[in-house]
């Protein structure tokens, strides 16, 4: 009996471990710890190693910025990732790399909402991704390469690509998936021609609008440089603890309100740093690409849910006690123009301060991304399968709604972890469990064939699965408002003010 099972890859020989039968991966390096001279630099490739090098445990996370975990992981192997396998001795079987979410400034590929077991058992060899957030992968460093978390994200799928046949799965049959931060990044990837090649198809769940342009961006490193006292180039900052510097984006984004007149909607976002449209490995925003016909459109499965950001408002406690002005400064900076402002309130009439808010900013930041993604990917030659959550949160009364990050323990069927429990209760319920089994059936067929099960978008019907308790319903895109507000404004990076 296969007890501790065993792969060779390019670099050198792994033993892994069963988890519940399945053969399991952890902290495989696939680029050298960015620490040192390498801080702030592209990923440099792995050492080679004699020998068998034990894969039975995740590797650290970059140090995160936000809300932190009661003891992060410390380490500097931050470059790492994760394979679960139906059977590392069989060939040919589709491979799903997921690259996880946390606004670009926190996350890593060991939480438990991505334990890869339910897709592993239905036939994906699933690969999860540890990659630089906050300063360490976004900031925009004198001297450094741009976009490192990006270059990162390449390093990983150029490791899938050499290595991961020997763990029964299919280099041409491979699917990049993200939901929030990681389905920015798959936007930006299917763009990059540095990653042309690396997958065949693309899966993002909420789709962020926060992007920035270098000149945003360089003011943003340059405060975050004074805060500590340095100067904004690669060589200051490396001198700089990676913990330290990732409190002082924490300390950014919790000052980020002072700066609003200067740095408009990405202080409105509430997260300091962001991917840079740098003109060289991001040449423009994604959607413009694709729609432009200048990048190839391939196979997506793109959605977003329903109240995208009721999550946030309900985490600051402000849900149901937004002011009028607040209201008046979320439809300036985020309603595209010229519609504006007004476009909002003629779609909303009779909304509230807080109902009008959370409209413009679930629009802005995710559910507009999501949809013009879909849409330019179609444009460009692709085929786009849109889907929109709209099964609601029990937690809290329901006071969540079907908010963002509810797909993610329903898609990889996580339900019993505590934050799949918190979300969904402890049981979840009946209509849970239904739409968990289809969200993630979706998930598998696409992966393994290109078509998660309902019709391609396009324009004139723009059909949409409705992930709710009608477990088959597919309607016309149901946020139609919206979708006539932004019609022909594609999101735009972050500008100064």
């Amino acid at each position: 009996m296969l007890t501790q099972p065993v792969a060779h890859t390019t670099e050198g020989t792994v033993r892994g471990f069963l988890d519940r039968g399945l053969p399991v991966f952890r902290g495989i390096r696939y680029a050298q710890p960015p620490v040192g001279p390498l801080r702030f630099a592209a990923p440099a490739p792995p050492d080679r190693w004699d020998g068998v090098r034990e894969a039975l445990a995740f590797g650290p996370g970059v140090p995160q910025s936000g809300p932190l975990p009661a003891d992060p992981a410390r380490g500097t192997d931050w470059l790492t990732l994760n394979v679960c396998t139906p059977d590392p001795g069989t060939a040919g079987l589709p491979v799903l790399v997921w690259i996880h979410g946390g606004g670009y400034i926190s996350g890593t590929s060991g939480d438990p909402l991505y334990d890869p077991t339910e897709l592993a058992r239905a036939g994906l060899v699933v690969v999860s991704v540890n990659y630089r957030v906050g300063a360490e992968g976004f900031a925009l460093l004198a001297g450094a390469p741009a976009n490192r978390a990006f270059l990162d994200q390449i390093a990983a799928l150029e490791w899938v690509q050499r290595n991961i046949a020997a763990f029964g799965g299919d280099p041409d049959r491979v699917t990049v998936a993200g939901q929030s931060a990681g389905a920015g990044s798959v936007a930006a990837l299917l763009t990059m021609s540095r990653a042309g090649g690396l997958f065949r198809r693309a899966v993002a769940h909420s789709v962020p609008g926060n992007l920035c342009t270098p000149a945003l961006a360089a003011e943003v490193t340059a405060t975050l440089a004074e805060q500590l006292g340095t100067a904004p180039t690669a060589t200051a900052l490396a001198e700089v603890d990676p913990w330290r510097l990732a409190a002082a984006v924490t300390d950014l984004g919790t000052a980020l309100p002072k700066h609003l007149a200067r740095w408009g909607r990405l202080a409105q976002s509430g997260i300091a740093t962001a991917p840079v449209v740098d003109g060289e490995l991001l040449p423009e925003e994604p959607w413009a690409a694709l729609a432009a016909g200048r990048a190839a459109g391939t196979e997506l499965l793109v959605g977003h849910t329903r109240d995208e950001f009721r999550l946030f408002s309900v985490l600051a406690g402000r849900h149901g006690s937004f002011t009028d002005e607040e209201a008046r400064t979320a439809l300036d900076l985020f309603a595209p123009h010229p519609a504006g402002p007004d476009a909002y309130r003629d779609a909303h009439p009779g909304a509230d301060a807080g109902e009008l808010l959370e409209a413009v900013s679930s629009d802005a930041l995710f559910r507009m991304p999501s949809l013009h993604l879909a849409e330019g990917n179609a444009a460009a030659g692709g085929s786009s399968y849109l889907f929109e959550l709209a099964v609601p949160a029990p937690a809290m009364g329901g006071v969540l709604g079907a908010c963002h990050g509810l797909d993610v323990p329903l898609a990889f069927g996580t339900l019993d972890t505590p934050m799949g429990r918190r979300f969904l209760g402890d049981p979840p319920g009946p209509e849970a469990v239904e739409v968990s089994r289809a969200l993630r059936q979706a998930w598998i067929r696409f992966a393994s064939t290109g078509d998660p099960g309902w019709a391609a978008y396009e324009p004139e019907q723009q059909p949409t699965r409705v992930f709710d308790a009608r477990s088959e319903t597919v309607v016309r895109y149901p946020e139609q408002s919206s979708r006539a507000i932004w019609a022909g404004h594609t999101p735009t990076a972050f500008d100064l003010a």
